[in-house]
């Protein structure tokens, strides 16, 4: 009998270490040639990493939350015929969502990172998975609210009510509770903590809160969703305000750029690459709108859909998520009266968008009803003056006061 020591991928991008999120196999358990033996993490996209050869499980590498080295022995497989270590060579890295399968590999080759047939598999994130394997659950138990049948966090907090039903009374109304619950920070969740961490850390913030009323926006966003609903894309406020930024960064390059902090050196980009700050169910995830000084209002709306909705199913790639100049975040109608959003470094902005109030103002002399927004936006103060901070959120706001004027340059 032989063994073969599957070592941790190289996936380029000058990635030294990845983490490991989820194990396929334990120790003892039987695989097959190209069966998944685990999933790791680099930056925020996961991979899967298959077996090269059958066999059994020796020893694992690793404990799920550890950072493992590129290089470093993943598993310990034993098989019938002797073979040399193996490491998986580089391959592009992915979002966590199951697709299409590539050949397969034969046991004498390198094996590709690469998503098995999901027929007969359920579809879920590898932190989904993990949490069903600690609580005991069968995902083909488990029926799944996204797209495609994919099983989120909340489909099994729903299958645990479900489970429990009348097995669990409810608890007093005003019962001591002494209960504690340790949930391993793990996944995307430990790389945004990691992320949001280092930018406050690195980063000297300032955050310039300015309101804005968007009474005639609104209503001209109402009559082009009327005219032109059925044949373009439904318009919210966010390409709007991504069409008010791209206007006003063509005055203030000095916002849409990438500070370098260990060559301190800016690079303004001339391209605004709009991060759009989006809610998953692991956690926020920032694809970016590419290109958005190209697109109409109804492009980018289009993209935004397109791009939220494949961040929330787990299908965005690493492209998709990376690259962005600037960042545009919002709670929607949770957005409060204002905000201190931190910065997606290495930009240098971050636009943060409150929610909408119909409140009394003075206008003319007369109290009238207008509905009104804060922008909540944080700049580097580094790179960014507060004279220019507050000027180019003057500029955004000039242009939602006076929509007509995103129509024009």
């Amino acid at each position: 009998m032989g063994t073969h020591a599957i070592k941790v991928p190289d996936l380029g991008e000058g990635i030294a270490e990845v983490e490991l999120v989820a194990w396929r196999v334990q120790p003892g358990d039987t695989v097959a040639e190209d069966q998944v033996l685990a999933d790791v993490m680099t930056d925020k996209a996961t991979v899967e990493i298959p077996s090269p050869v059958a066999g059994r499980v020796l020893a694992l590498g690793g404990e799920v939350g550890q950072q493992l080295a590129v290089g470093a022995e993943l598993i310990r497989i034993d098989v019938e015929a002797q073979g040399e270590a193996v490491q998986v060579p580089a391959a592009p890295a992915r979002a966590p969502a199951p697709a299409p399968a590539a050949a397969t590999a034969s046991a004498t080759s390198a094996p590709a990172v690469r998503t098995p047939p999901s027929a007969g598999k359920p579809l879920a994130a590898p932190a989904v998975r993990h949490r069903a394997a600690v609580l005991g659950i069968d995902l083909q138990q488990v029926p799944g609210s996204a797209a495609e049948g994919r099983i989120l966090h909340e489909d099994l907090d729903a299958w645990l009510l479900r489970k429990q039903g009348a097995q669990a009374p409810s608890p007093p109304r005003y019962a001591e509770r002494n209960d504690e619950e340790a949930v391993p920070v793990t996944g995307v969740r430990r790389r945004i903590a990691q992320r949001m961490q280092d930018a406050m850390r690195r980063i000297p913030h300032f955050t310039y809160v300015e309101e804005v009323d968007v009474t005639e926006l609104e209503l001209l966003r109402a009559r082009l969703n009327e005219r032109w609903g059925s044949e373009r894309a439904h318009l919210t406020l966010l390409p709007l305000l991504v069409r008010a930024i791209v206007l006003a960064v063509l005055r203030f390059p000095q916002v849409n750029a990438r500070f370098d902090d260990e060559t301190g050196v800016l690079t303004r980009h001339g391209a605004v690459h709009a991060g759009i700050a989006t809610q998953t169910a692991v956690g926020l995830m920032v694809p970016v709108l590419r290109h958005a000084e190209a697109r109409d209002p109804w492009s980018s709306a289009t993209e935004i859909a397109r791009l939220a909705e494949a961040a929330r199913a787990g299908r965005a790639t690493r492209d998709e998520l990376s690259g962005s100049t600037i960042t545009v975040t919002s709670l929607g109608a949770l957005g409060g009266i204002a905000s201190t959003p931190i910065i997606n470094a290495p930009e240098v902005a971050i636009v943060g968008v409150n929610r909408i109030v119909q409140r009394p103002v003075m206008k003319d002399g007369a109290v009238v009803a207008r509905r009104m927004m804060n922008l909540s936006s944080s700049f580097d103060h580094r790179v960014v003056d507060g004279q220019l901070a507050a000027e180019f959120v003057q500029a955004v706001r000039a242009s939602l006061e006076c929509p007509a004027l995103l129509f024009v340059e």
